[in-house]
């Protein structure tokens, strides 16, 4: 016997649970930018059989056995671990295989956002099957669906969250297997802008290039070139100059020692700090503080 258990997501809420079927239905759309419309989950028979042409994106999960999908004159055999996407107006045929019929989860979706969000998981009309990374993962995501059941606005904006977290999770396994580092980008003083807002709140604290990448988002290469593109440095340098110049300010506005100032701006060895301190200014720290007091006029 088939096991189904799904959720839709339509208008006014109704909520209905027995033994092998769940249900939460005609609830409101949340977004016009994403928004989930239902999802379930199934235990097929063989040669279980489906033909139909939807009105929302449905994109079915296979977590073991296998079956086929044809639309048109386009047929691909699909196995455990990978996933097929169903576009709105177009009729599509999946079959469960005779000997190892296949178990699937799916949703159905729409919005804005949605053709956009399944460009970054490697999914279009053109290319519908894709492999979706670790079966256990998405099952978890499914299983914190199925068990949101609640029609308050909560649970709306829970399921909205889940939703969420199931596409970056695709989005980043895609780019991981393709090889893509970063596959959408802000332009580059935006992360130079994040990085130094960084940099200035944890310059004394013991930051580096791949910290400041990994608070960032990018990868190191990839900041040393935004960072190189904007303001003529790599992350290093920059991070070097910045404590310099701090250091620099506490020489001429405090009385604290050398050594003080050196932990307070990142340099936990006061000669590391001198030497790099003497080559960017041409002075030590304590010529510089010298240098700097001005005599009273009489």
């Amino acid at each position: 016997m088939a096991i189904n258990t799904h959720l839709k997501i339509k208008n006014q809420p109704r909520s209905t649970e027995a033994t092998h079927y769940q249900v939460i239905e005609k609830l409101k759309e949340t977004s016009m930018e994403l928004s989930l419309i239902h999802c379930g989950q199934e235990q097929c028979e063989a040669l279980h059989f489906v033909q139909a042409k939807r009105d929302e994106l449905i994109l079915h999960f296979v977590f073991n056995g296998k079956g086929s999908l044809s639309v048109g004159e386009k047929h691909w055999n699909i196995s455990a671990g990978q996933m097929f996407l169903m576009y709105p107006g177009t009729v599509y045929t999946y079959i469960a295989d005779a000997k190892t019929p296949w178990s699937y989860a799916w949703i159905g979706f729409k919005g804005a956002l949605a053709d956009t969000i399944l460009l970054h998981c490697g999914l279009s009309a053109k290319n519908p099957v894709g492999n979706f990374g670790e079966i256990e993962t998405i099952k978890a995501y499914f299983n914190e669906l199925l068990q949101t059941r609640g029609i308050s606005f909560a649970d709306d904006l829970k399921r909205h969250g889940i939703l969420l977290n199931l596409f970056s999770y695709l989005a980043q396994t895609h780019a991981e297997n393709s090889g893509i580092t970063n596959s959408y980008q802000y332009s580059s003083n935006i992360y130079v802008n994040h990085a130094i807002e960084y940099i200035s709140s944890f310059y004394a604290n013991n930051i580096t290039v791949a910290s400041i990448s990994e608070h960032v988002g990018v990868t190191r290469a990839h900041l040393n070139n935004c960072f190189q593109k904007e303001i003529g440095l790599s992350v290093q340098t920059f991070l070097i100059e910045y404590r310099l110049h701090q250091g620099a300010r506490l020489l001429t506005a405090t009385t604290d020692s050398v050594n003080k100032i050196a932990e307070s701006v990142g340099y936990h060895d006061p000669l590391a700090f001198s030497k790099a301190f003497k080559k960017k200014f041409g002075k030590s720290p304590k010529f510089y503080r010298n240098d700097a007091i001005i005599t009273p006029q009489s």
